[in-house]
């Protein structure tokens, strides 16, 4: 037997509850996992409440981060006992995830715990510490170097972009953080490592095709106007890595800034990302991210506590990161 937190459909409306469940129940999989932590996304909130359309099947076991060890396995790459992480691949969307005492899932999905993280770091870092490292990666594959000039993160407040603020810091990047929240936020980014903060109103006007060149390169988890203005201000033969679209999935620019600057836009995808490049980032993350990440605002919950903050998740009442104990 072990507990979920198991979403189901009654009346057309979500609902979660705690089960006790028998292994028989658990979805077909290579590798089955005592999960030690898992972690409260803002994906993980919409699918709880119901307010996304996040969960294909029900009944479904939320969670799309997970870290544990493994109890039993059919793979030869995992045997009992080793120490693994999961991001991604549909995971508490179209398979059973993270909120629940025991996963069952495919060893590709799998990669070991990288040295010097426990699990709960991992969790701290999670899905948007793994997005930002890509993110990051791909600035420094697209020839973006310290001495290119000021690298911008917008959405810095957030998972993927308060990461990216640290992971550019540490590599000695100068860091400029977009938040629209600059009085509550603006002490922990400059602790993490951002140079100076800008208030997220100075992107709120419509870009021109091309502005005054501003940025060596650009981590944007915005998208549409925010992403457009952003291209109109980088540096000749810049980059922006683009991973998110919380502004919208529309990009309102024209070619101008590809064509007469050589910028280049970089889409970030976190979810099927290859396995040799999980392995790589994970390991970078746990070589760059100091301890002073892991000292910012955390915390540690139970199951009966998950519904109630995947709530507050979605009206952005939640600071820092949720880690939920299992």
């Amino acid at each position: 037997m072990f507990k979920a937190l198991v979403l189901d459909l009654a009346d057309k409306k979500t609902c979660a509850s705690i089960c006790q469940l028998e292994d028989s129940a658990l979805p077909e999989g290579d590798v089955v996992v005592k999960v030690d932590y898992s972690s409260l996304n803002y994906k993980d909130g919409l699918a709880i409440t119901g307010k996304g359309r996040i969960v294909r099947n029900f009944p479904m076991v939320p969670g799309i981060d997970l870290t544990g060890t493994v109890e039993n396995s059919l793979d030869p790459r995992y045997a009992e006992g080793d120490k693994v992480v999961l991001t991604g691949w549909g995971v508490g969307e179209g398979h059973w995830g993270g909120m629940a005492e025991k996963a069952s899932l495919k060893a590709d999905w799998l990669v070991p715990l990288p040295k010097g993280f426990d699990g709960k770091q991992a969790m701290m870092v999670g899905t948007a510490g793994f997005t930002a490292m890509l993110c990051v990666q791909a600035l420094i594959d697209a020839g973006v170097t310290p001495e290119s000039g000021e690298i911008l993160v917008t959405g810095a407040s957030g998972g993927v972009g308060s990461v990216a603020v640290c992971l550019l810091a540490q590599l000695g990047y100068s860091v400029a953080a977009v938040t629209g929240r600059v009085e509550q936020n603006g002490e922990l980014l400059r602790s993490l490592g951002a140079s100076r903060i800008i208030d997220r109103d100075e992107f709120a006007e419509a870009a021109r095709p091309l502005e005054k060149q501003l940025w060596a390169g650009a981590v944007d988890t915005v998208g549409s106007n925010v992403l457009a203005k952003v291209l109109a201000q980088i540096d000749y033969n810049g980059a922006v890595a683009a991973c998110g679209l919380a502004g919208g999935f529309d990009l309102p620019t024209t070619v101008m800034p590809f064509i007469l600057r050589s910028v280049s836009l970089l889409g970030i995808d976190s979810v099927s990302c290859p396995t040799a490049k999980r392995i790589k980032a994970w390991q970078r993350l746990a070589e760059l991210l100091p301890q002073s990440y892991f000292q910012q605002a955390c915390t540690e919950i139970e199951l009966p506590e998950v519904a109630a903050y995947a709530e507050a998740i979605t009206l952005g009442q939640v600071t820092g990161r949720v880690v939920i104990k299992l």
